[in-house]
């Protein structure tokens, strides 16, 4: 999970930092079939980043309520986080569990019975954050994450281990690999906007569509929203389509949430903030608004001035990040 605009840091590894290897996956376990349920969809939700803002999760299941169609909707990760409360924690797990869900990097780690004790300790967060993070935030998100391990119970700690790293699925003709961090890691960060302004990390990214044989990756876990077009040899452009978070502002100024929909047909409401089309399959950021005032006092009664996510979120809730629209939309590589 990224925090705000990088803080550019030299510091040595630490816990938060590591990848561990059981995270990890090649990029051709996705040059495979969609399972039946995810195949020929007319509408697919992504829903990534959430971080247990439970105000979100409701405007989102009422957005899906809506659609019409084969639809189906995906939370790619990091849904609980801010939810440091039993009683809310159960709520977003239930409520999560009704649809197709991946684990992120929090719910691995909340997964393990045997964290603090396990060959991968040093994962924290399990967030394998770049150096451009600072130490700080790197500290912090490891005791968030210890905090919230107080609420989860041994059901459901069976219930996030059950759940898939990766999902692939077809929306009309478009396949798709559905990932919380990258094409080959949990929390990889290689579907960042930052990395993905470098042309030869986008050499790379280009491999990895060759191998997983789909035409689009959506993705989560950095936490700063990005639609990149990748050039192709075939007819067609690849995507990464990165939604940043559900549960967060994703631009200055901006108090909302995004969702990635990805659909047949147009989405016409005033939620959307930008989109593609691609494979005549139409895929757009929609805005998660929310009463934005009553969701930060709850976020200051579970997490209040003084403490740690208040100290590394409670900025970009209020203002958003240092990131504006224009930087989100990348159709043509340069």
């Amino acid at each position: 999970m990224n925090i705000d605009a990088p803080t550019l840091d030299a510091s040595p590894a630490t816990a938060g930092r590591s990848c561990p290897l059981h995270y990890r996956y090649a990029p051709s376990v996705f040059a495979s079939a969609a399972p039946e349920h995810l195949r020929d969809l007319d509408v697919l939700y992504v829903v990534g980043g959430l971080y247990g803002n439970e105000a979100a999760l409701q405007r989102v299941i009422e957005l899906f309520g809506q659609e019409r169609g084969r639809a189906r909707m995906v939370f790619n990760g990091d849904f609980h986080w801010f939810d440091a409360d039993p009683a809310v924690f159960t709520r977003i797990q239930q409520s999560v569990m009704r649809f197709d869900a991946l684990r992120g990097n929090v719910e691995t780690e909340l997964a393990d019975q045997n964290a603090d004790e396990s060959a991968d300790a040093d994962a924290g967060c399990g967030c394998a954050y770049p150096d451009w993070v600072g130490d700080q935030v790197v500290e912090r998100s490891n005791r968030i994450h210890k905090a919230l391990r107080s609420c989860v119970t041994p059901e459901q700690q069976r219930e996030l281990r059950s759940l898939p790293m990766w999902l692939r699925a077809d929306v009309g003709p478009l396949r798709l690999g559905v990932v919380h961090g990258d094409a080959q890691s949990l929390a990889g960060w290689g579907f960042a906007q930052e990395h993905l302004r470098d042309a030869v990390h986008r050499e790379a990214v280009k491999r990895w569509f060759d191998e997983a044989d789909v035409h689009a990756f959506a993705s989560t876990h950095t936490c700063l929203p990005v639609f990149q077009r990748l050039a192709s040899k075939q007819d067609h452009a690849r995507w990464v389509f990165n939604n940043g978070a559900t549960g967060m502002p994703n631009f200055q100024g901006d108090a909302a949430g995004l969702i990635t929909r990805i659909a047949l047909s147009p989405y016409t409401g005033a939620e959307r903030r930008f989109g593609v089309v691609e494979r005549e399959v139409h895929i757009d950021a929609i805005a998660i608004e929310i009463d934005t005032a009553a969701w930060q006092r709850q976020f200051q009664k579970l997490w209040p001035e003084g403490s740690d996510a208040h100290a590394s979120y409670f900025n970009r809730i209020q203002h958003g990040p240092a990131y504006q629209l224009q930087d989100a939309v990348r159709p043509l590589e340069n």
